[in-house]
């Protein structure tokens, strides 16, 4: 039941501030958008509220300002003609009313001034379409001439006007249909899901910075395969991400199959949704196994391999990122350490769970190491519930031998008791590859359980390898 009431809301002080300078200023004006969506829906808005004025947005902006105590000053975009007044945590975004028309080459309109019902034209939805009067005469009155209250209360995506035109117009929101419909659970009208058919080879023209925000979007919803398969069955997606397309099909040779990887994919996200709100993480689990298009072979021995796909899916994360226009730092960094070790943890877990084991993949995934194990668990895909338990129990044996290990063995950020310096000194070197052998051979005895994590234990070991490979200790 939708939340029509609005008697609330405009009670609140940054709505009584805005009646007041519209009546005050006798600027038209409307909150329109989201937040008359969401609170449709009796969902929690955000901190934006969108104002449009029939007249100049900025002039209402530069005395709502004046009349909120402690509103930063106005910000404004004269290009654009809006303006942004922050007030506490809430933005208010102020645009004069406006008409639009489009070229064929660009997403960005040839802008004009216009009424109400001309901005309102202009809504990629009709759920985005609505607006609440400010104004004295009809204060708190819903304006909805698409009947955009209805496809709220029944869950449906459509368009103002033809959604051809609103999408060859604007592509981006084809990607914005396809992630209310996942935000919301709604579903798109038919004609515009033919519409977005028509029309993907239009996103070519909408940069990879506004394509990536909309993917973001999708993958932060509670399930994020919703989205792709939109994406993917109308085309986009192999625009935007073939190397997840690529991963789609099942072929069979001499009797063997593979499974199909882009499903097995999309249901890992939806698995890993429930335990983590980190988007880098959800990326690591939507790209975890991108390796495996290239690297997939038929073996008359063995069947269906894959071998290095996660060294091979590593690599082809750098190059994705790099060619959408996404941070080459850290995060990507993050990303392609998860794909690189996204089968260490299950081949562990598959065998007789060793203290040497858990020692390297402590040592080797490092402050990654819960994040691997929530994507190692989401892989979990078997339809076979006995063989489901056994996975999971599997994984519980891990994580608490890692518990264990790690306690004991101080692994974690593991920093070898035998530094380069004491080894040059004990030995009178200069910098050497022998110094490099001996801190590896110490470092391999601690993880492989030889030595303990302990100095006098690591000294005496460099010693007995400083002798093996002719080294004549320090005589002062």
């Amino acid at each position: 039941m939708l939340n029509k009431d609005f008697s609330q809301i405009l009670e609140l002080a940054v709505f009584q501030v805005l009646i007041a300078c519209t009546s005050e200023t006798k600027i038209e004006s409307y909150v329109v958008g989201g937040f008359v969506r969401d609170h449709l829906l009796g969902r929690k808005s955000g901190p934006d509220i969108d104002i449009v004025s029939v007249g100049s947005g900025i002039d209402l902006a530069k005395v709502v300002q004046r009349k909120l105590p402690g509103a930063r000053p106005v910000q404004v975009f004269k290009s654009y003609g809006t303006a942004m007044v922050q007030w506490n945590d809430i933005t208010l975004e102020f645009v004069g009313a406006r008409k639009e028309s489009y070229s064929e080459e660009s997403r960005n309109p040839e802008v004009t001034s216009g009424t109400l019902e001309d901005d309102q034209n202009r809504r990629d939805f009709t759920i985005n379409a609505l607006a609440i009067s400010l104004n004295k005469n009809n204060t708190g009155e819903l304006l909805d001439p698409f009947n955009g209250a209805e496809d709220l209360k029944n869950g449906i995506i459509k368009t103002p006007l033809d959604p051809s035109i609103t999408y060859s117009d604007d592509p981006l929101r084809m990607l914005r249909a396809i992630r209310f419909a996942s935000q919301l659970n709604f579903e798109i009208e038919s004609r515009s899901l033919n519409a977005i058919k028509e029309n993907a080879e239009r996103i070519d023209i909408i940069t990879n910075e506004r394509i990536v925000e909309e993917l973001n979007k999708i993958l932060l919803t509670s399930e994020p395969s919703r989205g792709f398969l939109l994406l993917e069955v109308n085309g986009l997606l192999e625009k935007i991400l073939p190397e997840l397309t690529e991963l789609k099909g099942i072929e069979e040779i001499q009797g063997q199959l593979h499974k199909d990887n882009f499903y097995h994919t999309l249901e890992v996200v939806d698995n890993i949704c429930p335990n983590t709100d980190n988007l880098w993480l959800r990326w690591g689990a939507l790209l975890h196994d991108i390796g495996k298009a290239p690297t997939k072979k038929f073996s008359q021995k063995v069947g269906w391999t894959f071998h290095s796909h996660e060294f091979v899916g590593s690599k082809m994360v750098y190059r994705l990122f790099k060619r959408l226009k996404m941070p080459l730092n850290e995060k990507m960094k993050y990303v392609q350490r998860l794909v690189f070790m996204s089968s260490r943890p299950i081949i562990i877990s598959e065998d007789i769970v060793t203290d040497a084991a858990i020692r390297r993949l402590i040592f080797d995934a490092g402050t990654i190491l819960e994040d691997l194990i929530t994507l190692c668990e989401a892989d979990i895909t078997t339809k076979n519930p006995k063989r489901f338990q056994r996975y999971h129990d599997n994984f519980k044996v891990v994580r608490k031998k890692i518990v264990e290990v790690e306690e004991r063995d101080r692994v974690r950020n593991f920093q070898p008791p035998i530094t380069g310096e004491i080894i040059m000194e004990h030995f009178n070197l200069s910098p050497c590859k022998e110094i490099g052998i001996i801190k590896e051979f110490i470092k391999e005895a601690i993880l492989e359980g030889q030595i303990p994590n302990e100095y006098e234990a690591a000294y005496n070991l460099m010693l007995e390898k400083g002798n093996e490979i002719g080294l004549k200790p320090n005589e002062k």
